[in-house]
């Protein structure tokens, strides 16, 4: 069942229900204010009777409004009776008071009261009250017949007009092949449907963002194999002329050990190993990184003391190494480049500072993100993975840029601190 018909369906059966409620309320409203005028009118009546009669002038008023009149002596028995049908017994005449009394007879209301000539009693009928309820029934049941078509009618439409953006929204969705991300259009209130329709759109632009990251990332990603693969067959192609050529063999080697890390890269960053291989030791961190900027001769290093942390030493070398090697990427030589270990209130902490043109602030928010590429290049992966290995030891790992100066700053917990 559709979403509209199913809302049809329930405000129609509110319409019928409240329609039903509201004319069995006029009906029995309609019936208790007639009854309501009526014993008040026979209880005025009687009063007014009364006390003609306790004045001595009987006979000169006599009750309206088609009501009968009936006078008792004090045994309950009638002297005086207008309608045989009205009688009041003689039981319920015992307790009569000097103030106008109610009985509900068959088919009939009386107001009595005592006088100084015995039970004064005025009754009416209330059968044309039945007639006139049972015509209004009738009356009721029409329009009911009548109008709940026109309210089902209504609601119909209402429903139909308020769900046309859902309607309009989800027939677009079903048209859709899964290749489409293109917004969802939608030109209806900003209600909950409209909240629903622009955080999809969000999500189908975030889907759009990362396949072009994707893409762009595969594109580098080939060409960074590619070049590796190249000068690898080149080697090799030597090594095959020239089997003892020393220079070709260690090319080769060099060659295989680069893509076997890009290669790692990768597969770290996919399965997101980082955090789950952490093997701890106590790890000098200055020792760390001067090893790291051993492999870039011609980077800055300064020690500010001995800082010790409890981390796995490779992956740390790895964050390192990553971070100096975007730095040299970015200032275009080692010399460039300067890293400076220290420790403060507890946390131990590394920078990499560079004397590149700057990050552009608007890249700033997506540099650590998967697959993201800063200008100076790359494959986007080793500030991803430099971001996964500081979490992975309870760090953190922030950049500040401006041009002319880079800063990368990790902060891990120290040996004092983990105490």
């Amino acid at each position: 069942m559709r979403y509209t018909t199913r809302l049809t369906l329930v405000f129609g059966l509110i319409w019928a229900l409240l329609l039903a409620l509201s004319m069995l309320g006029i009906y029995g409203a309609l019936r208790t204010g007639l009854e309501g005028r009526i014993k008040q009118q026979l209880l005025d009546d009687a009063a007014a009777l009364a006390e003609l009669y306790n004045s001595g002038t009987t006979g000169q008023v006599r009750p309206t409004g088609g009501t009968a009149v009936a006078l008792y002596d004090p045994s309950g028995l009638p002297f005086l009776l207008d309608e045989p049908r009205h009688r009041i017994p003689p039981l319920v005449l015992d307790n009569t008071r000097r103030v106008p009394q109610l009985y509900h007879g068959p088919g009939y209301l009386a107001a009595y009261v005592s006088t100084d000539i015995g039970v004064l009693a005025v009754s009416q009928d209330l059968r044309f009250i039945d007639q006139l309820l049972e015509q209004l029934s009738r009356v009721v049941l029409l329009a009911f017949l009548l109008t709940l078509p026109l309210g089902w009618l209504l609601v119909r439409i209402g429903v139909g007009w308020a769900n046309r953006p859902l309607v309009r929204a989800a027939e677009e969705v079903a048209r859709r092949k899964g290749a489409d991300l293109s917004p969802i259009p939608y030109d209806g209130p900003t209600d909950e449907l409209g909240r629903i329709v622009a955080r999809f759109n969000d999500l189908l632009a975030e889907l759009r963002s990362a396949r072009e990251r994707e893409r762009v990332f595969l594109a580098e990603v080939s060409h960074e194999l590619r070049t590796p693969l190249t000068v690898l067959a080149g080697y090799l192609e030597r090594l095959r002329k020239r089997p003892g050529d020393a220079e070709a063999q260690a090319g080769a080697e060099r060659t295989a050990r680069h893509l076997t890390r890009l290669v790692g890269d990768l597969l770290v960053l996919a399965r997101g190993e980082a955090e789950r291989t952490v093997n701890p030791h106590i790890v000098d961190l200055a020792e760390l990184a001067r090893s790291v900027a051993a492999g870039f001769p011609g980077a800055g290093l300064e020690a500010q003391g001995a800082p010790e942390v409890l981390g796995d030493p490779d992956r740390l070398i790895q964050l390192l190494r990553n971070l100096v090697a975007n730095a040299v990427r970015a200032a275009g030589r080692t010399e460039g480049v300067r890293v400076t270990v220290g420790e403060t209130g507890g946390r131990a902490w590394v920078e990499v500072a560079d004397d590149g043109p700057g990050i552009d602030p608007e890249v700033l928010p997506h540099l650590f993100e998967r697959f993201a590429r800063g200008p100076e290049g790359g494959t986007g992966l080793g500030l991803a993975i430099a971001k996964q290995i500081a979490e992975a030891h309870e760090g953190t790992i922030t950049v500040r840029s401006r041009p002319g100066q880079t800063v990368f700053r990790v902060e891990l917990p120290g040996l004092e601190g983990e105490g």
